[in-house]
């Protein structure tokens, strides 16, 4: 037994007993006109349920030790969950025969607050007073176990429980198995207690394991069982399918296609009784958005029936799966509806995709309106504390022009981490603050995190978009010796692009000959374009050559080309070029644009007259132009 502390009678006797309620001086007064006997104690316990504010609970503990109450052991449990973890010890350590029920408060107290080792000195104790564990005594040890991390108690507790006979109870043996999958990521141990236990039937043990094998990056086990559960005809929750969904969003590249055709059998498999395939057609979902196959995706999204739909689950799978492939009209459409005609309540995961689409599309105003929305109906502060999603709004104001905005929700944020600093520093770069960018980096330092090829992809942008050449060149040589992190192909595509855009296209054209990677036609592009600001004509036909060999259907070499021979009025070659084009079957690509006006977004291509108010808006166009020719001098 822990040593008995100090009584609260002295306490208490410096509270002043000024009940702050109606009900505490009506309990006053019929405890002050009663003798003191045990048939109060059941009033006593009633009064200890549900909240009781701080003030109020401490006149009812007064009461109890004017009634010597406080030996009782179902006032005791209820006085411990009241308190925190240091007042609550004091209550039981007052306790003379103390029976089960406190010990299971008290190291529910203890666990909860992770005092972990505290709450095995108690069982020790529970034990020594021969005193019998129940299924909730382990299930806050367990908890504990959780916290501490500590691989004795969990084997001396998972001893215990075998010993007692509560591995066949389906709320400790679930507990254990969590603890091992979650906990310890023991998938050995939790794999063979999952084996052990007799009825398949519930799906927590499934999900338990499930989640271990997510969270250790073990893929194609969590899609192994995964299909085993359905197999089983058994409906995973919703904590099932985010562990699904996790793996099929972590799976290596070249596994996609094997699992999509496996998941696909199992729903044209006609000789089984599944009766429920929405949690495939989930996955599929998921998986077909992944190797960009939208129409696949969407079909398979028809497939999940009304009740499945009712799930937040399949509109963020849908919805991402747009966003992903570059169509965030469709995203933001399929939103609208999820909102509108389905009533499905979006979480933080719908909010990061439809603000993603947002951003592609530049529609600040439904943005705002996302912004506002979590701020009305997401939970108190999370904004502050959610750094996927406070990144996604930062990343959307950037791109939508409204940098303020952006600073602003980065400078609320109470945990700041490197994805963050990422997104704040590329979103300065975005608008030209090439100067702040940097200061920001300096700062991030300062709270001690470390930078990752995000971060140096951003500085780099935004020295390139500021014209800060010096600048770029330090972080550049900085990023391995100082840093530790090698550059990648697109920081030497972005640093080539400094170079060439100031003018240093011979320096560019020695790091493109030097870098460990064969030049893509981003690297190409960048100093095919330094050419043509700066007038290389001779230097631009071979970077031009070397374009057209990487990327031989994207038009942008072609037309920067152009324009440099035209410079020089080499109309001939121009003519040439165009006619290359054409033989080749290159196209330029169109321009693409949006407008958002009243909440609707309205889609432009150069050229294409597919917009229903088309008409109007060339008939708009001349009234301007005849205008403006006859107000012209």
């Amino acid at each position: 037994m822990l040593p008995s502390c100090h009584s609260f009678s002295a306490t208490f006797k410096l509270k002043t007993l000024n009940p702050s309620s109606f009900y505490a001086v009506k309990f006053l007064r019929s405890v002050s006109s009663t003798s003191s006997s045990s048939s109060d104690f059941p009033n006593l316990s009633l009064s200890l349920q549900g909240r009781i504010s701080r003030s109020h609970l401490l006149q009812i503990h007064a009461l109890i030790f004017r009634l010597n109450a406080h030996q009782d052991n179902l006032i005791a449990t209820r006085l411990i969950g009241h308190y925190p973890s240091s007042f609550a010890l004091r209550v039981f350590n007052q306790l003379h025969t103390p029976n089960i029920f406190p010990f299971n408060a008290i190291i529910r107290v203890l666990a909860e607050n992770g005092l972990s080792s505290l709450a095995f000195s108690l069982f020790n104790a529970l034990k020594q007073r021969f005193l019998s564990p129940n299924d909730l005594t382990f299930s806050f040890l367990l908890k504990a176990c959780f916290r501490s991390n500590d691989a004795h108690h969990l084997k001396q507790i998972h001893a215990h429980v075998i010993k007692l006979g509560y591995l066949c109870d389906p709320t400790v043996c679930n507990g254990l198995l969590a603890v091992y999958a979650k906990g310890f990521k023991d998938l050995a141990s939790a794999h063979n207690l999952f084996d052990e236990i007799p009825d398949k039937r519930l799906v927590t043990p499934w999900t338990n394991l499930i989640a271990g094998y997510a969270q250790s990056g073990r893929q194609e086990e969590v899609l192994r069982l995964f299909c085993a559960m359905i197999e089983k005809n058994l409906q995973p929750e919703n904590d099932t399918m985010v562990s699904v969904l996790s793996a099929c969003s972590n799976i290596k590249t070249l596994d996609i296609e094997k699992w999509a055709l496996i998941l696909s059998e199992i729903t044209l498999n006609t000789d089984n009784k599944i009766r429920n395939l929405s949690s495939v057609n989930i996955a599929l979902v998921y998986l077909y958005g992944r190797l960009g196959n939208i129409e696949k995706s969407w079909e398979r999204f028809n497939e999940i029936d009304p009740i499945g739909k009712r799930s937040v689950l399949p509109w963020n799978a849908m919805i991402g799966a747009y966003v992903q492939n570059g169509s965030p009209m469709e995203a933001l459409s399929l939103f609208h509806l999820m909102v509108e005609d389905y009533d499905c309540k979006p979480n933080h995961v719908t909010m990061v995709s439809v603000l993603s689409a947002c951003a592609q599309m530049g529609d600040l105003d439904l943005g705002k309106w996302v912004h506002e929305y979590m701020v009305c109906k997401g939970r108190k502060g999370v904004l502050e504390t959610n750094t996927f999603l406070a990144t996604a709004l930062i990343d959307m104001y950037s791109k939508c022009g409204d940098l303020d905005m952006a600073k602003r929700v980065f400078q609320q944020m109470i945990s700041k981490d490197v994805v963050s600093f990422n997104a704040m520093i590329m979103g300065l770069a975005m608008n030209g603050e090439g100067q702040e960018a940097v200061s920001l980096f300096s700062k991030m330092q300062d709270f001690g995190l470390r930078p990752n090829v995000g971060t140096f992809l951003g500085l780099l942008c935004a020295c390139n978009h500021s014209g800060l050449s010096e600048e770029g060149r330090q972080i550049f040589r900085d990023m391995n010796s100082r840093f530790c992190v090698p550059p990648r192909l697109e920081h030497y595509a972005c640093y080539i692009d400094i170079l060439a855009r100031v003018g240093l296209v011979d320096d560019a054209l020695k790091v493109v000959d030097s870098m460990p990677y064969e030049p893509n036609n981003f690297v190409w592009g960048a100093l095919l374009g330094g050419c043509v600001l700066h007038s290389r004509a001779d230097m631009a036909e071979k970077v031009y050559k070397k374009l057209v060999e990487v990327d031989p259907q994207n038009s942008g070499g072609y037309v920067m080309l152009a324009n440099t021979l035209a410079v020089d009025h080499r109309w001939n070659d121009v003519s040439v070029l165009r006619w290359l084009m054409r033989e080749k079957g290159v196209k330029k690509q169109p321009g693409h644009s949006w407008i958002s006006i009243e909440g609707v977004v309205h889609e432009f291509l150069a050229g294409s007259p597919s917009h229903p108010q088309i008409e109007s808006i060339y008939h708009t166009l001349n009234g301007l132009v005849n205008v403006m020719k006859l107000t012209s001098p």
